[in-house]
Protein backbone atom coordinates (compact mmCIF):
# COMPACT_ATOMS: atom_id res chain seq x y z
CA UNK A 1 0.00 0.00 0.00
CA UNK A 2 2.64 2.26 0.90
CA UNK A 3 4.67 1.88 -2.62
CA UNK A 4 1.30 1.61 -4.01
CA UNK A 5 0.44 5.86 -2.49
CA UNK A 6 3.26 7.69 -0.74
CA UNK A 7 6.15 6.23 -2.16
CA UNK A 8 4.97 5.40 -5.90
CA UNK A 9 7.23 8.07 -7.84
CA UNK A 10 10.07 6.49 -6.34
CA UNK A 11 9.08 2.83 -7.32
CA UNK A 12 8.53 4.07 -10.55
CA UNK A 13 11.73 5.34 -10.99
CA UNK A 14 13.09 1.89 -10.14
CA UNK A 15 10.97 0.14 -12.28
CA UNK A 16 12.37 2.39 -15.44
CA UNK A 17 15.98 2.18 -14.42
CA UNK A 18 15.64 -1.86 -14.47
CA UNK A 19 13.63 -1.64 -17.37
CA UNK A 20 16.53 0.12 -19.11
CA UNK A 21 18.62 -2.42 -17.99
CA UNK A 22 16.81 -5.44 -18.92
CA UNK A 23 16.55 -4.20 -22.59
CA UNK A 24 20.18 -4.60 -22.74
CA UNK A 25 20.05 -8.00 -23.11
CA UNK A 26 18.37 -10.62 -25.47
CA UNK A 27 17.31 -12.66 -22.45
CA UNK A 28 15.52 -10.07 -20.52
CA UNK A 29 14.49 -7.88 -23.32
CA UNK A 30 11.17 -8.67 -23.69
CA UNK A 31 10.57 -8.39 -19.54
CA UNK A 32 7.77 -5.65 -19.49
CA UNK A 33 7.99 -2.54 -17.30
CA UNK A 34 5.08 -3.19 -15.65
CA UNK A 35 6.18 -6.99 -14.28
CA UNK A 36 9.61 -5.41 -13.23
CA UNK A 37 8.30 -3.00 -11.30
CA UNK A 38 5.79 -5.82 -9.83
CA UNK A 39 8.68 -7.87 -8.78
CA UNK A 40 10.48 -4.78 -7.25
CA UNK A 41 7.69 -3.99 -5.43
CA UNK A 42 6.80 -7.40 -4.17
CA UNK A 43 10.53 -8.06 -3.65
CA UNK A 44 10.74 -4.98 -1.00
CA UNK A 45 7.44 -6.15 1.05
CA UNK A 46 9.64 -9.23 1.60
CA UNK A 47 12.13 -7.75 2.57
CA UNK A 48 13.32 -9.60 6.19
CA UNK A 49 15.72 -6.65 7.14
CA UNK A 50 15.29 -2.78 6.11
CA UNK A 51 18.21 -2.73 3.94
CA UNK A 52 21.74 -4.77 2.73
CA UNK A 53 24.64 -2.76 2.14
CA UNK A 54 26.56 -3.64 -1.19
CA UNK A 55 28.88 -1.99 -2.60
CA UNK A 56 31.72 -2.15 -5.25
CA UNK A 57 33.75 -3.60 -2.51
CA UNK A 58 31.57 -6.95 -2.65
CA UNK A 59 28.72 -8.29 -1.34
CA UNK A 60 28.49 -10.14 2.36
CA UNK A 61 27.41 -13.23 2.98
CA UNK A 62 24.43 -12.22 5.10
CA UNK A 63 23.15 -9.64 2.78
CA UNK A 64 23.11 -12.43 -0.03
CA UNK A 65 20.89 -14.61 2.20
CA UNK A 66 18.79 -11.66 3.05
CA UNK A 67 17.90 -10.82 -1.25
CA UNK A 68 17.62 -14.81 -1.55
CA UNK A 69 15.20 -15.14 0.90
CA UNK A 70 13.36 -12.35 -0.15
CA UNK A 71 13.26 -13.46 -3.61
CA UNK A 72 12.40 -17.13 -2.73
CA UNK A 73 9.18 -15.17 -0.49
CA UNK A 74 8.27 -12.70 -3.78
CA UNK A 75 7.97 -15.66 -6.13
CA UNK A 76 5.14 -17.29 -4.26
CA UNK A 77 3.35 -14.36 -3.45
CA UNK A 78 3.46 -13.18 -7.52
CA UNK A 79 2.58 -16.29 -9.37
CA UNK A 80 1.79 -14.45 -12.38
CA UNK A 81 4.67 -12.77 -12.70
CA UNK A 82 7.16 -14.63 -14.55
CA UNK A 83 10.32 -16.46 -11.98
CA UNK A 84 13.04 -15.37 -14.31
CA UNK A 85 12.15 -12.01 -13.67
CA UNK A 86 12.98 -12.00 -10.20
CA UNK A 87 16.02 -14.32 -11.13
CA UNK A 88 17.15 -11.24 -12.83
CA UNK A 89 16.44 -8.65 -10.58
CA UNK A 90 18.49 -11.20 -7.95
CA UNK A 91 21.77 -10.81 -10.24
CA UNK A 92 21.03 -7.12 -10.34
CA UNK A 93 20.79 -6.99 -6.75
CA UNK A 94 23.78 -8.96 -6.12
CA UNK A 95 25.76 -7.62 -8.67
CA UNK A 96 26.04 -10.59 -10.66
CA UNK A 97 27.53 -9.15 -14.13
CA UNK A 98 27.21 -11.28 -17.14
CA UNK A 99 30.40 -11.85 -18.77
CA UNK A 100 29.55 -9.14 -21.42
CA UNK A 101 29.08 -6.60 -19.35
CA UNK A 102 31.09 -3.02 -20.50
CA UNK A 103 32.52 -0.96 -17.12
CA UNK A 104 29.33 1.98 -18.18
CA UNK A 105 26.76 -1.27 -18.20
CA UNK A 106 28.25 -2.29 -14.61
CA UNK A 107 27.88 1.27 -13.10
CA UNK A 108 24.13 1.27 -13.87
CA UNK A 109 23.71 -1.58 -12.72
CA UNK A 110 25.54 -0.34 -9.15
CA UNK A 111 23.47 3.03 -9.44
CA UNK A 112 20.34 0.44 -9.89
CA UNK A 113 21.53 -0.97 -6.69
CA UNK A 114 22.12 2.05 -4.25
CA UNK A 115 19.00 3.37 -5.23
CA UNK A 116 17.26 -0.07 -4.35
CA UNK A 117 18.63 0.08 -1.05
CA UNK A 118 17.98 3.53 -0.40
CA UNK A 119 14.23 2.49 -0.48
CA UNK A 120 13.63 -0.37 1.16
CA UNK A 121 14.75 1.48 4.60
CA UNK A 122 12.12 4.19 4.30
CA UNK A 123 8.92 1.65 2.81
CA UNK A 124 9.65 -0.68 5.55
CA UNK A 125 9.41 2.43 7.92
CA UNK A 126 5.98 4.03 6.73
CA UNK A 127 4.46 0.19 6.13
CA UNK A 128 5.71 -1.25 8.88
CA UNK A 129 5.70 0.74 11.90
CA UNK A 130 3.85 3.83 10.95
CA UNK A 131 0.74 1.80 9.70
CA UNK A 132 1.22 -2.14 10.78
CA UNK A 133 2.46 -1.07 14.40
CA UNK A 134 -0.60 0.87 14.76
CA UNK A 135 -2.65 -2.64 13.69
CA UNK A 136 -1.42 -5.06 15.55
CA UNK A 137 -2.24 -4.60 18.68
CA UNK A 138 -1.47 -7.86 20.68
CA UNK A 139 1.00 -6.25 22.93
CA UNK A 140 1.87 -3.07 21.98
CA UNK A 141 4.79 -2.51 24.21
CA UNK A 142 6.53 -4.95 21.66
CA UNK A 143 5.44 -2.26 18.83
CA UNK A 144 8.90 -0.59 18.80
CA UNK A 145 10.97 1.17 16.33
CA UNK A 146 13.00 -1.77 14.99
CA UNK A 147 11.11 -4.29 17.12
CA UNK A 148 9.66 -7.66 16.18
CA UNK A 149 6.06 -7.90 17.83
CA UNK A 150 5.74 -11.30 16.29
CA UNK A 151 8.34 -12.06 18.79
CA UNK A 152 7.14 -12.39 21.92
CA UNK A 153 10.01 -11.92 24.45
CA UNK A 154 13.35 -14.42 24.63
CA UNK A 155 14.88 -16.95 26.24
CA UNK A 156 17.66 -15.20 29.20
CA UNK A 157 20.52 -17.58 27.85
CA UNK A 158 19.72 -15.57 24.54
CA UNK A 159 19.77 -12.41 26.34
CA UNK A 160 23.41 -13.14 27.90
CA UNK A 161 24.19 -14.00 24.34
CA UNK A 162 23.58 -10.89 22.83
CA UNK A 163 25.26 -9.45 25.19
CA UNK A 164 28.31 -11.39 24.99
CA UNK A 165 28.45 -10.76 21.11
CA UNK A 166 27.80 -7.05 21.82
CA UNK A 167 30.91 -6.78 24.04
CA UNK A 168 33.23 -9.33 21.86
CA UNK A 169 31.97 -6.70 18.42
CA UNK A 170 30.44 -3.44 19.75
CA UNK A 171 31.43 -2.68 22.92
CA UNK A 172 30.75 1.34 22.39
CA UNK A 173 27.61 0.77 20.70
CA UNK A 174 24.50 3.15 22.34
CA UNK A 175 21.96 1.27 24.03
CA UNK A 176 18.84 3.47 24.29
CA UNK A 177 15.50 2.56 26.02
CA UNK A 178 13.56 5.46 24.88
CA UNK A 179 14.48 8.15 21.74
CA UNK A 180 12.78 11.08 20.09
CA UNK A 181 11.53 8.46 17.66
CA UNK A 182 10.12 5.74 20.29
CA UNK A 183 6.42 4.65 19.62
CA UNK A 184 6.19 4.41 23.76
CA UNK A 185 8.83 5.39 26.59
CA UNK A 186 10.70 3.28 27.86
CA UNK A 187 8.77 3.49 31.50
CA UNK A 188 5.16 2.67 29.45
CA UNK A 189 6.57 -0.46 27.81
CA UNK A 190 7.64 -1.71 31.31
CA UNK A 191 4.29 -1.16 32.81
CA UNK A 192 2.48 -3.04 29.47
CA UNK A 193 4.98 -6.07 29.66
CA UNK A 194 3.46 -6.58 33.20
CA UNK A 195 0.24 -7.60 31.37
CA UNK A 196 2.40 -10.52 29.73
CA UNK A 197 2.64 -11.65 33.22
CA UNK A 198 -1.20 -12.01 34.19
CA UNK A 199 -2.87 -12.88 31.16
CA UNK A 200 -5.84 -14.74 31.98
CA UNK A 201 -6.52 -11.40 34.48
CA UNK A 202 -6.21 -9.46 31.59
CA UNK A 203 -8.03 -11.10 29.66
CA UNK A 204 -11.09 -11.20 31.91
CA UNK A 205 -10.53 -7.45 32.84
CA UNK A 206 -10.75 -6.58 28.85
CA UNK A 207 -13.60 -8.54 28.49
CA UNK A 208 -15.17 -7.18 30.80
CA UNK A 209 -14.51 -3.32 30.16
CA UNK A 210 -15.62 -4.32 27.06
CA UNK A 211 -19.14 -4.66 28.19
CA UNK A 212 -18.99 -2.00 30.57
CA UNK A 213 -18.24 0.67 27.64
CA UNK A 214 -20.41 -0.78 24.98
CA UNK A 215 -23.33 1.65 25.11
CA UNK A 216 -20.62 4.52 25.48
CA UNK A 217 -20.01 3.79 21.64
CA UNK A 218 -21.63 6.96 19.85
CA UNK A 219 -20.47 5.29 16.43
CA UNK A 220 -20.47 6.74 12.92
CA UNK A 221 -23.36 3.81 12.32
CA UNK A 222 -24.81 0.61 14.09
CA UNK A 223 -22.74 -1.31 11.94
CA UNK A 224 -19.93 1.24 12.39
CA UNK A 225 -19.02 1.73 16.04
CA UNK A 226 -16.14 3.92 16.99
CA UNK A 227 -13.68 2.63 18.44
CA UNK A 228 -13.78 -0.92 16.86
CA UNK A 229 -12.81 -3.48 19.15
CA UNK A 230 -9.14 -3.73 17.53
CA UNK A 231 -8.78 -0.03 18.72
CA UNK A 232 -10.82 -0.41 21.59
CA UNK A 233 -7.59 -2.92 22.67
CA UNK A 234 -5.48 -0.69 21.75
CA UNK A 235 -7.00 2.33 23.74
CA UNK A 236 -6.67 -0.37 27.15
CA UNK A 237 -3.14 -0.54 26.34
CA UNK A 238 -2.31 2.68 26.11
CA UNK A 239 -4.33 3.94 29.74
CA UNK A 240 -2.42 1.24 31.47
CA UNK A 241 0.70 2.71 29.94
CA UNK A 242 0.14 6.36 31.09
CA UNK A 243 -2.33 6.02 33.96
CA UNK A 244 -1.51 9.10 36.43
CA UNK A 245 0.73 7.81 39.70
CA UNK A 246 -1.09 9.64 42.39
CA UNK A 247 -4.42 10.56 43.03
CA UNK A 248 -4.48 14.04 42.12
CA UNK A 249 -3.99 13.87 38.82
CA UNK A 250 -4.75 16.40 35.72
CA UNK A 251 -7.53 14.29 34.27
CA UNK A 252 -8.32 16.80 31.67
CA UNK A 253 -5.24 16.81 30.03
CA UNK A 254 -4.84 13.01 30.31
CA UNK A 255 -8.08 13.09 27.89
CA UNK A 256 -6.10 15.50 25.79
CA UNK A 257 -3.01 13.51 25.40
CA UNK A 258 -5.36 10.23 25.11
CA UNK A 259 -7.72 11.46 22.32
CA UNK A 260 -4.55 13.21 20.11
CA UNK A 261 -2.02 10.04 20.26
CA UNK A 262 -5.58 7.74 19.58
CA UNK A 263 -6.19 9.92 16.46
CA UNK A 264 -2.81 9.63 15.31
CA UNK A 265 -2.83 6.03 15.76
CA UNK A 266 -6.29 6.35 13.68
CA UNK A 267 -4.86 7.15 11.24
CA UNK A 268 -1.29 5.68 10.60
CA UNK A 269 -3.20 2.64 10.68
CA UNK A 270 -5.08 3.11 7.99
CA UNK A 271 -8.20 1.24 8.69
CA UNK A 272 -10.72 3.65 9.79
CA UNK A 273 -9.22 6.90 8.95
CA UNK A 274 -5.71 8.27 7.58
CA UNK A 275 -3.92 10.91 6.96
CA UNK A 276 -4.56 12.04 3.12
CA UNK A 277 -8.48 11.68 4.08
CA UNK A 278 -9.03 11.84 7.87
CA UNK A 279 -13.05 10.02 8.92
CA UNK A 280 -13.48 13.54 11.22
CA UNK A 281 -16.78 12.41 11.91
CA UNK A 282 -15.36 8.84 13.13
CA UNK A 283 -12.74 10.34 14.91
CA UNK A 284 -15.17 12.64 17.01
CA UNK A 285 -16.74 9.32 18.06
CA UNK A 286 -13.86 7.97 19.53
CA UNK A 287 -12.89 11.32 21.23
CA UNK A 288 -16.24 10.91 22.50
CA UNK A 289 -15.36 7.60 23.65
CA UNK A 290 -12.60 8.62 26.11
CA UNK A 291 -14.30 11.41 27.38
CA UNK A 292 -17.19 8.64 28.17
CA UNK A 293 -15.07 6.58 29.81
CA UNK A 294 -12.68 8.47 31.96
CA UNK A 295 -15.37 9.56 34.32
CA UNK A 296 -14.38 9.55 37.53
CA UNK A 297 -16.27 7.21 40.08
CA UNK A 298 -18.16 5.29 37.01
CA UNK A 299 -18.05 1.35 37.09
CA UNK A 300 -15.09 0.78 34.72
CA UNK A 301 -13.24 4.11 35.65
CA UNK A 302 -12.87 2.28 39.20
CA UNK A 303 -12.05 -1.31 37.62
CA UNK A 304 -9.73 0.33 35.43
CA UNK A 305 -8.00 2.19 38.82
CA UNK A 306 -7.73 -0.73 40.87
CA UNK A 307 -6.26 -2.97 37.62
CA UNK A 308 -3.58 -0.23 36.85
CA UNK A 309 -2.76 0.35 40.30
CA UNK A 310 -0.81 -3.07 40.23
CA UNK A 311 0.12 -2.89 37.04
CA UNK A 312 1.98 0.36 37.77
CA UNK A 313 3.46 -0.83 41.06
CA UNK A 314 5.23 -4.08 38.82
CA UNK A 315 5.90 -1.20 36.14
CA UNK A 316 8.00 0.71 38.55
CA UNK A 317 10.09 -2.28 39.69
CA UNK A 318 10.40 -3.53 36.01
CA UNK A 319 11.74 -0.27 35.16
CA UNK A 320 14.13 0.14 38.02
CA UNK A 321 15.65 -3.22 36.51
CA UNK A 322 15.60 -1.95 32.95
CA UNK A 323 18.06 0.98 33.81
CA UNK A 324 20.19 -1.13 35.60
CA UNK A 325 20.72 -3.74 32.56
CA UNK A 326 21.14 -1.01 30.47
CA UNK A 327 24.41 0.62 31.87
CA UNK A 328 25.87 -2.11 33.51
CA UNK A 329 25.32 -3.88 30.01
CA UNK A 330 28.17 -4.29 26.86
CA UNK A 331 27.64 -0.54 25.46
CA UNK A 332 27.16 3.16 26.27
CA UNK A 333 23.74 3.76 27.86
CA UNK A 334 21.30 6.56 26.63
CA UNK A 335 19.12 9.00 28.32
CA UNK A 336 16.53 10.38 26.61
CA UNK A 337 15.33 14.12 28.40
CA UNK A 338 13.54 14.13 30.86
CA UNK A 339 13.99 10.24 31.50
CA UNK A 340 15.49 9.83 34.64
CA UNK A 341 12.04 10.48 36.68
CA UNK A 342 9.13 8.24 35.46
CA UNK A 343 8.18 8.76 32.19
CA UNK A 344 4.96 7.98 30.96
CA UNK A 345 5.29 9.60 27.20
CA UNK A 346 3.73 8.29 23.57
CA UNK A 347 5.42 9.06 20.07
CA UNK A 348 5.86 12.13 19.12
CA UNK A 349 4.66 14.83 19.61
CA UNK A 350 3.60 13.82 22.94
CA UNK A 351 7.41 13.11 23.71
CA UNK A 352 8.32 15.93 22.77
CA UNK A 353 7.52 18.60 25.96
CA UNK A 354 9.42 20.54 27.82
CA UNK A 355 11.95 18.90 30.45
CA UNK A 356 11.68 20.40 33.35
CA UNK A 357 15.60 20.43 34.26
CA UNK A 358 15.48 22.50 36.87
CA UNK A 359 13.67 20.26 39.31
CA UNK A 360 15.53 17.46 38.77
CA UNK A 361 18.41 19.45 39.72
CA UNK A 362 16.96 20.20 42.66
CA UNK A 363 15.80 15.98 43.22
CA UNK A 364 18.81 15.32 42.49
CA UNK A 365 20.55 17.35 45.28
CA UNK A 366 17.79 16.34 48.00
CA UNK A 367 19.05 12.80 47.35
CA UNK A 368 22.41 13.44 47.83
CA UNK A 369 20.98 15.44 52.00
CA UNK A 370 19.07 12.48 51.87
CA UNK A 371 22.30 9.76 52.28
CA UNK A 372 24.39 12.04 54.13
CA UNK A 373 21.57 12.81 56.73
CA UNK A 374 20.38 9.07 57.01
CA UNK A 375 22.71 6.93 55.36
CA UNK A 376 22.48 4.73 52.15
CA UNK A 377 20.11 2.51 54.24
CA UNK A 378 17.96 4.70 55.53
CA UNK A 379 17.41 6.42 51.99
CA UNK A 380 16.71 3.37 50.13
CA UNK A 381 14.21 3.03 52.61
CA UNK A 382 12.84 6.28 52.39
CA UNK A 383 12.82 6.19 48.06
CA UNK A 384 10.93 2.62 48.35
CA UNK A 385 8.07 4.15 50.54
CA UNK A 386 7.91 6.82 48.01
CA UNK A 387 8.59 5.40 44.93
CA UNK A 388 5.82 7.19 42.76
CA UNK A 389 7.84 10.75 42.84
CA UNK A 390 10.36 8.99 40.71
CA UNK A 391 13.05 9.52 42.63
CA UNK A 392 14.12 6.12 43.41
CA UNK A 393 14.51 5.91 39.48
CA UNK A 394 16.81 8.84 39.20
CA UNK A 395 18.68 7.15 42.40
CA UNK A 396 19.36 4.01 40.69
CA UNK A 397 20.43 6.25 37.54
CA UNK A 398 23.18 8.10 39.36
CA UNK A 399 24.42 5.77 41.53
CA UNK A 400 24.96 3.39 38.78
CA UNK A 401 26.33 5.51 36.21
CA UNK A 402 29.07 6.77 38.92
CA UNK A 403 30.04 3.24 39.32
CA UNK A 404 31.00 3.90 35.22
CA UNK A 405 32.85 6.74 36.31
CA UNK A 406 35.12 5.30 38.49
CA UNK A 407 36.08 2.20 36.71
CA UNK A 408 34.70 3.10 32.76
CA UNK A 409 37.74 0.07 32.04
CA UNK A 410 35.27 -2.74 33.78
CA UNK A 411 32.48 -1.42 31.84
CA UNK A 412 34.02 -0.92 28.26
CA UNK A 413 36.56 -3.40 27.89
CA UNK A 414 35.56 -5.65 30.56
CA UNK A 415 34.52 -9.15 29.88
CA UNK A 416 30.87 -10.42 29.93
CA UNK A 417 30.51 -12.91 32.19
CA UNK A 418 26.56 -14.63 32.70
CA UNK A 419 25.71 -15.73 36.52
CA UNK A 420 24.03 -19.18 36.90
CA UNK A 421 21.25 -18.74 39.59
CA UNK A 422 19.66 -21.86 41.29
CA UNK A 423 17.20 -22.36 43.61
CA UNK A 424 13.36 -21.72 44.02
CA UNK A 425 13.28 -18.25 42.23
CA UNK A 426 16.01 -19.17 40.01
CA UNK A 427 13.84 -17.93 37.02
CA UNK A 428 13.09 -15.00 38.57
CA UNK A 429 16.66 -12.83 38.43
CA UNK A 430 18.96 -11.75 35.70
CA UNK A 431 22.52 -11.78 36.84
CA UNK A 432 25.59 -11.03 35.47
CA UNK A 433 29.68 -9.86 36.11
CA UNK A 434 31.59 -7.46 34.06
CA UNK A 435 35.14 -8.12 34.99
CA UNK A 436 38.17 -6.40 33.97
CA UNK A 437 40.84 -6.87 37.40
CA UNK A 438 38.57 -6.61 39.44
CA UNK A 439 34.47 -7.78 38.86
CA UNK A 440 31.25 -5.62 38.82
CA UNK A 441 28.02 -7.91 39.59
CA UNK A 442 24.88 -6.66 38.56
CA UNK A 443 21.56 -8.56 39.23
CA UNK A 444 17.88 -7.59 38.57
CA UNK A 445 14.63 -8.79 38.95
CA UNK A 446 11.93 -10.30 36.74
CA UNK A 447 8.31 -11.44 36.41
CA UNK A 448 8.18 -9.81 40.13
CA UNK A 449 4.26 -10.47 39.64
CA UNK A 450 4.88 -13.88 39.97
CA UNK A 451 7.39 -12.88 43.71
CA UNK A 452 4.74 -11.18 45.45
CA UNK A 453 1.12 -9.31 45.67
CA UNK A 454 0.95 -5.26 44.26
CA UNK A 455 2.88 -3.26 47.03
CA UNK A 456 4.99 -5.52 48.28
CA UNK A 457 8.55 -5.08 47.56
CA UNK A 458 10.40 -8.42 46.24
CA UNK A 459 13.16 -8.11 49.06
CA UNK A 460 14.47 -10.80 51.66
CA UNK A 461 14.19 -14.47 52.41
CA UNK A 462 10.60 -14.80 52.79
CA UNK A 463 10.36 -13.79 48.86
CA UNK A 464 14.16 -15.81 47.75
CA UNK A 465 14.41 -18.50 49.90
CA UNK A 466 17.15 -20.98 48.79
CA UNK A 467 17.64 -19.04 45.55
CA UNK A 468 21.41 -18.09 44.87
CA UNK A 469 24.30 -16.74 42.28
CA UNK A 470 26.80 -19.29 41.40
CA UNK A 471 30.40 -17.43 40.36
CA UNK A 472 33.76 -18.23 39.61
CA UNK A 473 35.37 -17.76 42.36
CA UNK A 474 35.01 -16.00 46.07
CA UNK A 475 35.10 -13.12 46.83
CA UNK A 476 33.67 -10.01 49.02
CA UNK A 477 31.09 -7.10 47.20
CA UNK A 478 29.90 -3.45 47.84
CA UNK A 479 26.24 -3.06 47.49
CA UNK A 480 26.42 0.79 45.43
CA UNK A 481 23.17 0.70 46.44
CA UNK A 482 22.66 -0.05 49.94
CA UNK A 483 26.33 0.30 50.92
CA UNK A 484 26.42 -3.82 52.24
CA UNK A 485 28.78 -5.73 52.28
CA UNK A 486 28.56 -9.16 50.94
CA UNK A 487 31.06 -12.10 51.03
CA UNK A 488 30.38 -15.22 49.34
CA UNK A 489 29.89 -18.13 51.23
CA UNK A 490 29.83 -22.18 49.80
CA UNK A 491 27.54 -24.52 48.58
CA UNK A 492 28.49 -27.59 47.01
CA UNK A 493 32.29 -26.21 46.29
CA UNK A 494 31.31 -23.51 44.66
CA UNK A 495 31.25 -19.81 45.22
CA UNK A 496 27.67 -18.30 45.93
CA UNK A 497 25.51 -15.28 46.84
CA UNK A 498 22.59 -16.00 48.38
CA UNK A 499 19.81 -13.71 46.44
CA UNK A 500 18.28 -12.86 49.95
CA UNK A 501 21.29 -10.99 50.61
CA UNK A 502 21.82 -9.48 47.26
CA UNK A 503 17.90 -8.13 47.40
CA UNK A 504 18.53 -7.63 51.34
CA UNK A 505 16.97 -3.79 51.28
CA UNK A 506 16.91 -2.50 47.74
CA UNK A 507 14.94 -4.22 44.48
CA UNK A 508 17.91 -3.94 42.36
CA UNK A 509 21.62 -4.03 43.03
CA UNK A 510 25.20 -3.44 41.74
CA UNK A 511 27.55 -5.10 43.78
CA UNK A 512 31.29 -3.91 43.02
CA UNK A 513 34.04 -6.12 44.74
CA UNK A 514 36.01 -4.74 47.19
CA UNK A 515 39.45 -5.75 46.88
Amino acid sequence: MIMETSMSGEINVLGHKISVLAEKNRKTRDFTTQSLTKAIMEAIACFPVYRTYISPLGTAEQDKKYIEQAMKKAKSMQPAVSPSVFDFLKSVLLLEYPDTLGAEEKAQWLDFVMRFQQHTSPVTAKGMEDTCFYVYNRLLSLNEVGGSPERFGFALEAFHGQNMERNKAWPCSMLATTTHDSKRSEDVRARINVISEMPARWKEAVSRWARLNARKKKGVSELRPSPDRNEEYHLYQTMAGIWPLGPDADWPQLKERLKNYMVKALREAKVNSNWINPDIEYEEALAHFIDAVLKPGEPFFREFAAFQKSVSFYGMLNSLSQVLLKIASPGVPDFYQGTDLWNFSLVDPDNRGQVDYVKRAALLEEIKKMQSRAGDEGLCKDLLKNMRDGKVKMFVTWKALHSRLRDPAVFIKGEYIPVDTEGQKGNNVCSFVRKNGRRVLAAAPRFVSELVAPEVLPLGLDVWGDTRLVLAEHGTFRNIFTGARLRTSEADSRPVLMVHDVFAGFPVALLEEVI
